[in-house]
């Protein structure tokens, strides 16, 4: 479970939360600018709130009070971006395996074979990201970020860049990536479809908090 209780100030804006994730996939619904990624960066370690903690199943990641502080390559928490961003340089079964190389072997959950017939990637381990489709680099990036074992997965406006062809394709991956290997996720994304689709437990960033039950189809303009 993760639990946040932070405030954050960057310029004029700041982020109140209070609030625990015991769901398997939570939804992070809101406009652009009110802040979704900085919870995702806040959770991940990448930016550290003025005040409060920070707790992933029992572990203190953050404690402004006592100093406490876990840096984000210790936090075991794995990130998908809206662009993948793949390393160009390798090929996709070096991509894939780019977290999983770095952790210890006892730590890995997951096989290469297992996250590769789960994704339907097989056919192409041997190319350059490159040579991907839009789909196909997601597909990559959710593999890569499973193989690094993560206790968390957070997932940053992950279908944006895509065709509606092409998220259709993509949501049941992520779906499949729970089912299969029980990972709890936090879903971020300015398209409340994708909410729908995934889960029933959801939230609004609005106004420098974050609020329960506050949205629905049709209450929402989906984009």
């Amino acid at each position: 479970m993760l639990e946040l209780d932070i405030y954050f100030q960057r310029d004029e804006f700041s982020l109140t939360i209070h609030q625990q994730f015991p769901a398997p996939v939570t939804g992070i619904f809101g406009a652009s600018g009110s802040g979704k990624s900085t919870l995702l960066a806040l959770v991940a370690g990448l930016l550290k709130p003025q005040q409060g903690t920070i707790a992933l199943n029992g572990k203190t990641l953050c404690d402004t009070n006592s100093r406490n502080w876990v840096p984000p390559h210790q936090r075991h928490i794995g990130l998908v971006f809206q662009d993948g961003q793949l390393l160009p340089h390798l090929s996709v079964r070096n991509n894939l395996l780019y977290g999983y190389n770095n952790i210890a072997p006892e730590q890995r959950r997951f096989s290469l074979d297992a996250v590769v017939e789960l994704l339907e990637i097989g056919q192409l381990l041997e190319r350059k990201p490159a040579h991907l489709s839009g789909g196909e680099k997601q597909r990559v990036a959710l593999g890569r970020a499973v193989l690094y074992s993560p206790e968390l997965l957070l997932l940053d406006e992950p279908l944006s860049a895509l065709d509606e062809r092409l998220k259709q394709q993509i949501l049941p991956f992520f779906l499949r990536i729970y089912d299969e290997c029980k990972i709890p996720m936090i879903y971020v994304t300015h398209a409340f479809s994708e909410l729908e689709f995934l889960t029933s437990q959801r939230f609004v960033v609005r106004d420098g908090g974050l609020h329960k039950n506050a949205i629905s189809s049709s209450s929402m303009t989906r984009t």
